[in-house]
C-alpha cells in the first residue's frame, strides 16, 4: 500500500471532519466505503485519470468518473497524493458506484462518499467552504475570550499563578512553569500520567536557555497527550511547560499570548522602568486606550516605531514576533492581525547632550557658575536597529507619543522602501540640511497648498516615486500594485499639479513638500 507523502501546508482554516459535511442532510451524501473518519482541507473537482500531479494533499476529490479505467490503481494514487476522501457522482456516466472502486477504497483505507445526481459538486464546496468559515469564527472567538481571560489574569495580585491556571483551563490540560534545572516554581491543572510528566520534563529542558542555540519551543507526544515547551525571555532560563489532551486550532496562538505574558510577569527583579512597561502592555491587553497609559509610557520618550516582515514571506506567529522584539530590547510588540504579516515594535528613543563647553586644555565650566551657557538639547536619534536575519525592517524617526500615528505611518514607508530596494534596513531620516532651516509650520503650510489637487493615494504614489528615484517596477512593489497603475498614477500627478516631472527642480521641490506634509 502506498504511503501517503507528509501533509502539506493547509490553508490558514481549520481542517473539517468528514462526518459534519455527512451530517448536512440537504447534500444527501452518504459513506459507501473506508473509514468513517478524515479530516478535509481541500475541495476539488476533477476527472483526470490521474490528478495526483495537481492535488496537495487533504482534498475532497469530487468526480463522476469519466476517465475511470483502473480503479485500484487511481484510488491508490489517490492515497500517495494525500486526498482525505473521495466524492463520486452518479448519473450521467455511471448509474451506480462501480463496485472495483468500492473495493478499491475499503483496500487503501480512502473514506468513499456517494453523490446523488440531485447534488452539484458546487453546492458540496461551498458547504465544505461554510464549515470552515463556522470552524474559523469559532476558533477566533477561542482565541478572543483567552486573550481577555490571560490579561485579565495578570492583572490580577497574584499574576503568574493566575495566568497559569487560567491557561490550564483554556487549553484543558496542564501549565508548568519551570526553571532551567527542572524544577517546578508554579502549576495548575490536572497532572498528567507520571510518564507524560517526565517526557514533559525532558522536553522542557531541550529549550532552557542553558547552551547557545536552544529552540524557543519544542512539541512531543506522550500517547494520546501532546506536550509543549516555550522558552521564555527574560535571560532567566524559565520555560512554560503543557501537556493537554489533542491539539486544537489556536492553541499555539493563546499559548503565544500567555508566552508574552509570563516573560513579562515572571521575569524577577524588573526594575520601575520594566513593570511601568509591563503594566502599560496589560492594560493595552484590557482594552485602554493610549492616552491612559501614556503617564506610564510617557517618561520614556520620545519613542520609535519599527515595522517588520519576515523576509520569506512567511507570516509570523506570536512567538516569532515576541523574539524579534526581545532581540530588540522592548516587550511592546504587535504581532499583527488577521491578513496582516506586518509586525510593529515601540522602542525608546534616546536624547543627546551637546558637548561640555570650553576650548581645548580648559576645564569645562561647572553647573550653576556665572557665564554658563545652557547645553542644548539635540534632536533625539533612533535606537542603533541593526539588520535582523529573516527581516526586513522600516524604522521611523523619533515622535512624541501624541504622534505615534505619523511615526506608524513613516515606518511602514520605510520597510515598503526596503522591500522595494531588497535591503534588510530602511530609516526613515529625519529632515536635515536646508530644508531643516525653513520653520515647521510654514513648510507644512507650503506643502499643503502645493499638494492640494492630490489624493492621498495619489500623494503617497509620488512620494514613494521619488523616494525611488522614478523607479516603476519598484515603486509597484513598494506599493503592491501593477506598474502601469503607477504609471497612470504618477500621470495624474502631473496633470493636476501641471508640473513636468521630468524636471528636476520640480522633482525636488516636491519631494521637499511631501517631507513636510
Amino acid at each position: 500500500m502506498p504511503t501517503p507523502p507528509a501533509p502539506s501546508p493547509g490553508p490558514p482554516t481549520p481542517p473539517i471532519p468528514l462526518a459534519e459535511l455527512l451530517a448536512s442532510k440537504e447534500l444527501g451524501l452518504r459513506r459507501i466505503a473506508g473509514p468513517a473518519e478524515a479530516d478535509l482541507l481541500w475541495v476539488h473537482t476533477s476527472e483526470m485519470a490521474d490528478p495526483y500531479p495537481y492535488l496537495l494533499g487533504g482534498e475532497l476529490l469530487l468526480s463522476a468518473g469519466v476517465l475511470l479505467t483502473d480503479p485500484d490503481r487511481y484510488v491508490a494514487r489517490l492515497v500517495e497524493a494525500g486526498a482525505a476522501a473521495l466524492g463520486f457522482g452518479v448519473r450521467p456516466v455511471y448509474e451506480a458506484v462501480p463496485e472495483a472502486l468500492i473495493e478499491a477504497c475499503d483496500r487503501y483505507g480512502l473514506p468513499l462518499l456517494e453523490v446523488p445526481p440531485e447534488t452539484p459538486f458546487t453546492t458540496i464546496a461551498r458547504a465544505v467552504w461554510r464549515l470552515m468559515a463556522q470552524a474559523r469564527h469559532r476558533g477566533l472567538r477561542r482565541v478572543t475570550r483567552a486573550q481577555q481571560a490571560l490579561a485579565t489574569a495578570a492583572a490580577r495580585p497574584d499574576p503568574v499563578p493566575a495566568v497559569l491556571h487560567q491557561l490550564a483551563t483554556q487549553l484543558s490540560g496542564r501549565a508548568v512553569l519551570l526553571t532551567a534545572r527542572g524544577e517546578e516554581v508554579h502549576a495548575a491543572g490536572r497532572r498528567p500520567h507520571p510518564e507524560a510528566a517526565a517526557a514533559l520534563a525532558r522536553l522542557a529542558r531541550v529549550v532552557a536557555r542553558e547552551r547557545p542555540g536552544s529552540p524557543a519551543s519544542a512539541t512531543d507526544t506522550h500517547g494520546d497527550t501532546h506536550l509543549a515547551a516555550y522558552a521564555l525571555g527574560g535571560g532567566e532560563g524559565l520555560v512554560l511547560s503543557l501537556a493537554t489532551r489533542g491539539r486544537e486550532p489556536g492553541d499555539h496562538t493563546v499559548a503565544g499570548i500567555a508566552v508574552v505574558l509570563l516573560s513579562l510577569l515572571a521575569a524577577p527583579h524588573q526594575g520601575a522602568d520594566a513593570a511601568d512597561r509591563s503594566a502599560a502592555l496589560v492594560r493595552l491587553l484590557l482594552g485602554a486606550t493610549p492616552a491612559e497609559v501614556a503617564p506610564l509610557l510617557g517618561p520614556h520618550g520620545p519613542w520609535t516605531v519599527i515595522h517588520a516582515r519576515r523576509s520569506d514571506g512567511t507570516t509570523p506567529d506570536a512567538l516569532t514576533a515576541g523574539a524579534l522584539g526581545a532581540s530588540l530590547g522592548s516587550a511592546l510588540v504587535d504581532a499583527g492581525r488577521e491578513g496582516d504579516e506586518t509586525v510593529r515594535v515601540l522602542l525608546p528613543a534616546t536624547t543627546r547632550e551637546a558637548p561640555p563647553q570650553g576650548s581645548d586644555g580648559e576645564k569645562p565650566r561647572q553647573p550653576g557658575e556665572p557665564g554658563e551657557p545652557e547645553k542644548p538639547r539635540q534632536p533625539p536619534r533612533p535606537p542603533t536597529v541593526p539588520p535582523h536575519p529573516g527581516w526586513t525592517l522600516g524604522v521611523s524617526t523619533p515622535t512624541p507619543l501624541s504622534a505615534l500615528t505619523t511615526a506608524d505611518t513613516r515606518a511602514a514607508r520605510a520597510l515598503a522602501h526596503a522591500e522595494a530596494t531588497r535591503t534588510p534596513l530602511k530609516v526613515d531620516a529625519p529632515v536635515t540640511g536646508l530644508a531643516a532651516l525653513i520653520p515647521p509650520d510654514q513648510a507644512a503650510a507650503h506643502a499643503r497648498t502645493l499638494l492640494a489637487p492630490l489624493t492621498p493615494p495619489l500623494a503617497d504614489t509620488l512620494r514613494c516615486w521619488l523616494s525611488l528615484h522614478g523607479s516603476w517596477d519598484r515603486t509597484a512593489v513598494a506599493l503592491s500594485v501593477h506598474r502601469n497603475t503607477v504609471r497612470q498614477r504618477i500621470g495624474r500627478c502631473a496633470e493636476l499639479l501641471d508640473v513636468d516631472l521630468n524636471d528636476m527642480d520640480v522633482r525636488t521641490e516636491l519631494w521637499f513638500a511631501l517631507r513636510r506634509e
